[in-house]
Order: C-alpha cells, then sequence, then structure tokens
C-alpha cells in the first residue's frame, strides 16, 4: 500500500502616496466583489510542469471520480514533480510507488513494451488507474465518491469499506482535506476568485519593509538586520495574518487559486519566471498591491520597494487561503530561495 509522503522601481515620497491610495481603494472595493459558480474546467496555466501537463490532462479524466487537478495535487504533494525522488520508505519516482504496489498496479502507459517505475509516462498513467481501480473498490460506499477514493488511496480500500466512508484516522482526513484543497491550485478556475480576507494584514506588513535592504535568503530575523529576499518577504507578510507559506517562491504559487491578470486585487501573490510554461521554474515573487504595482524585495544591491508588475517575465498569480497554504507539503528548501 502506498502512503502519504512528503518531502519545502519607483521611489518613496509621493509615489508612496500615490500606490497606498490604490491599496485602500482597491481593497475596499474588493469586498464588493462576488464569486460566480461553475466547474473548473483544465488546468491552471503553468501549474503542471509543461513536459507533464498533456500527461495529467489526458489520465486525469480515466474515471469520473479523477479530475486531472485531483491527479495534479496528488503528483506534485508526493513528490513536488521529480521524477528521481526516493522516499525513506522506497517509494519510488514523479507518482512515488512502492516497489511492491507498482508490480501490481504499474501499467505501460506509454506502449513501448516496458513498466518503469521512473519513467513519468508510465507512472503518471499508473498513478491514474490505481486511483480508478480505487475508487471501483469502494464504489458502494456511501458519500463523496472522490474523498473516498482519496482515502483508500491513503488508508487502503479495506478501511473506507469497514467504517463506510473516510476513516477516522487523522492523517488519511488530513491527506483528503489537503489534496481536495491543493487541487483548487491546479484548477483553471471559472468566474471571479473569492478575495483574501487577509490581504490587508499582509500589505500592511510589506509596507513597513519599504527602505529596507535586500539579502538573499533573509527571513526578515534580528541577525540579519530584518532584512528579506522575496520569498522570504512574502512569507513574512502572510505570517502576520496567521497563514504559514513555503519558503520558496515556486512552492507558494500552489498556496490557492490563481485569478487572471484582470482580476488581481491586492494581497495577491504575483510571480515570475523565464520559462511561462512551468511554475516549478518561479524565480520571483511579489505582493500586489493595486494600480499594476506590487512590493518586492527585488535583488542584491536593492531595497524593498515599489516596482510594476507587466512584465515580459510575468508568470500569474496567486490569491493566498489558509487552507490553500495549509494543504502544501513541507519540503526542505533547495537551491536559491527566492
Amino acid at each position: 500500500m502506498r502512503r502519504f509522503w512528503v518531502i519545502g522601481g519607483i521611489g518613496f515620497g509621493a509615489c508612496l502616496c500615490f500606490v497606498a491610495l490604490l491599496v485602500v481603494g482597491t481593497y475596499s472595493a474588493a469586498a464588493g466583489i462576488a464569486t460566480t459558480g461553475g466547474r473548473p474546467v483544465g488546468l491552471a496555466k503553468g501549474a503542471v510542469p509543461s513536459k507533464y501537463q498533456a500527461l495529467v490532462q489526458k489520465w486525469g479524466v480515466l474515471c469520473p471520480t479523477l479530475s486531472p487537478a485531483i491527479l495534479a495535487a496528488q503528483l506534485y504533494s508526493e513528490s513536488g514533480w521529480d521524477p528521481d525522488i526516493v522516499s525513506p520508505a522506497d517509494a519510488r519516482g514523479i507518482a512515488q510507488f512502492i516497489p511492491g504496489t507498482w508490480a501490481t498496479h504499474g501499467i505501460d502507459g506509454d506502449g513501448d513494451g516496458d513498466r518503469d517505475i521512473w519513467d513519468p509516462n508510465d507512472a503518471i498513467p499508473s498513478a491514474a488507474s490505481y486511483d480508478c481501480s480505487l475508487a471501483r473498490y469502494v464504489s458502494k460506499v456511501p458519500g463523496d465518491p472522490v474523498t473516498n477514493m482519496l482515502a483508500a488511496y491513503n488508508a487502503g480500500p479495506g478501511a473506507v469499506m469497514k467504517h463506510q466512508g473516510v476513516p477516522p484516522y487523522k492523517e488519511t482526513q488530513g491527506y483528503v482535506k489537503a489534496i481536495t484543497t491543493l487541487a483548487k491550485s491546479f484548477e483553471r478556475p471559472v468566474g471571479r476568485v473569492a478575495p483574501s480576507q487577509q490581504a490587508a494584514g499582509a500589505i500592511y506588513f510589506a509596507q513597513k519593509q519599504l527602505g529596507t535592504p535586500y539579502l538573499w535568503g533573509g527571513n526578515g530575523t534580528p541577525d540579519q538586520d530584518g532584512r528579506f529576499d522575496c520569498s522570504g518577504l512574502t512569507k513574512a507578510a502572510y505570517e502576520t495574518v496567521g497563514i504559514e507559506l513555503p519558503r520558496v517562491a515556486n512552492d507558494q504559487y500552489n498556496a490557492g487559486p490563481h485569478p487572471s491578470r484582470d482580476e488581481l486585487l491586492p494581497g495577491d501573490l504575483v510571480f515570475f519566471s523565464d520559462d511561462l510554461t512551468n511554475s516549478r521554474e518561479i524565480r520571483h515573487v511579489g505582493l500586489y498591491v493595486g494600480g499594476g504595482y506590487m512590493i518586492n524585495a527585488p535583488y542584491t544591491g536593492a531595497v524593498i520597494r515599489f516596482d510594476k508588475i507587466d512584465t515580459p517575465d510575468y508568470f500569474g498569480a496567486t490569491r493566498v487561503t489558509k487552507d490553500g497554504a495549509a494543504s502544501l507539503p513541507v519540503r526542505a528548501a533547495a537551491g536559491r530561495p527566492s
């Protein structure tokens, strides 16, 4: 049985007053924006690395209980899209199959005559096939078929049948909630995304840091003289309103759903990348404040400041939610902490 396993400008003066007014005015207007219903269709732009997007889209509709977003959330939680990872329990590859489970449930997804646990072209289809097999095992259990499938994935179908639904195991209940919540960050939204209730507090914190010198790897601690890098600043801003974000920008992208450029509201995180097809390549993040501006910690030698977001490397945005942030897997930060 596979188990859930997770692995982390412009100047001040008049410009400051101008953007501060934008913040207040735009944020006040945000309270009146209503969301519309509708089932999200497809995957959010760049949320799945481009080399895996077609696979996830194709195999994510293998059965009615599965969706591309649910499959993407599972793969991201299991491996962070790393096809070479091995867990302490010897779960292997992008879908984190244990060899014994692979022997039973691995399939030849690309039809090349072998079943390779390390090959995403086999492992991603196998993950979808395994999900659908579990869904069939528990299809007669009362309740939501998606949550029953996910519970069976984590605890085994026997436990779901025994308890006639999601079993009362803390790990399993947490896994089901995490995946269903995280899936929202992989869905392409239909209609407007609900405003964040914590945005004003995050912006208030970030504004107080204006003029502070940038520090690569900076978390704002006293020994760092209160300095930040880009993701250190956004992480600290949301910590002040009780939301714990991951340390690195490309993981922060999955902390909630993704409003389009014309739906941005103050408090949204805005992201930048040299590869606009792959959220794992995001290299910079800022905190949107309205009027086309963000507060960000740009680079060594600069200070925390306002910058425009409309640049060729603009990737997209995330409307942070508390549940969305809590659903993210805990990973050790590796490489550049931006």
